[in-house]
């Protein structure tokens, strides 16, 4: 029997990296991967842990998701000519005040989470519809279902990889293509630390004391949650290994139900309000008097 086929991008490090080896690893060499990064130059990590053991089942390629030329010249490397199983896992993130960020750097988030994930779906979506065959998955996030203070061009470029992600699903399951979104919540991958983020440190940026209060308890909150709730990526992987195997795959998978109750009551209060509040709490307690009124 063939292999399947895969393509993963944001394979330098973290989710791309873990599920790249692991495929290449299946002891019956059922996957044929292409793992794609953007800097080859961060090839090393991926090739000191596969230690040369997978030169049949792992071709290691370049390709930025937010250059169209690239993206073509990494599918005509494919010698198989098809993609079975394409995974877009590559992302970015960014934390602050939105004041404090540049247009620039707004749209480097949307180039690479929201722009970069439908550039690389556009060029392998049509084989995939002429061959009535294939699957796609979609690194998808808990700031893609539910807001998040200081994240919000982050979380806007993932509501957005949602609503094109959900959209897609219920035209191509007409063409046998199936369509996943795993949703990870924290997540011990170099992610975190490599995010662009406002520093406290920087005093010439323009921010009000208040706000700048409030976002030194957020960081505070995030470095507790990363310190005591961050899964570890091996955990991650079989959740993407449940939807690569599943039958009838699932349009939504969620690495973390311990998340699930605060999106729920988006759910349970349409309106928004009790969300709201419950996220405030969350994050900046002990409750200050002022906050809703700052919301």
């Amino acid at each position: 029997m063939e292999p399947k086929v895969v393509l993963i991008t944001g394979c330098s490090s973290g989710i791309g990296l873990s599920l790249a080896v692991n495929l290449a690893s299946n002891p019956s060499k059922e996957y044929k991967v292409y793992a794609t990064m953007r800097n080859l130059d961060k090839k090393q990590r991926l090739l000191e842990t596969v230690r040369g053991l997978h030169k049949d089942t792992m071709v290691i390629l370049q390709m930025d998701v937010t250059d169209h030329q690239s993206i073509l010249d990494a599918k005509s490397k494919v010698t198989e000519d098809r993609i079975d199983i394409l995974v877009c896992n590559a992302g970015v993130g960014l934390m602050g005040p939105l004041e404090t960020h540049s247009i620039d750097t707004i749209r480097g988030v949307l180039e690479v989470n929201l722009l970069g994930t439908i550039r690389t779906i556009q060029t392998f979506l049509p084989d995939m519809k002429t061959r009535r065959h294939g699957r796609i998955l979609v690194t998808g996030s808990m700031g893609g279902l539910q807001g998040l203070p200081f994240n919000d061009v982050y979380c806007a470029s993932k509501f957005a990889v949602e609503g094109a992600c959900e959209s897609l699903a219920i035209l191509l399951q007409h063409f046998n293509i199936h369509v996943s979104l795993i949703e990870c919540g924290p997540v011990n991958t170099d992610f975190y630390m490599n995010l662009k983020r406002t520093e406290l440190s920087d005093d010439q940026l323009e921010m009000d004391a208040y706000t700048r209060s409030l976002y030194k308890e957020y960081l505070k909150h995030c470095q507790s949650v990363f310190q005591n709730a961050a899964q570890d990526t091996d955990d991650i992987i079989q959740v993407y290994l449940e939807a690569i195997q599943a039958q009838t795959p699932l349009l939504r998978y969620y690495t973390n139900t311990a998340l699930l109750p605060m999106s729920n009551l988006k759910l349970s209060s349409l309106d928004g309000s009790q969300y709201i509040k419950a996220m405030s709490k969350l994050i900046f307690s002990p409750p200050n008097p002022n906050t809703d009124a700052q919301i």
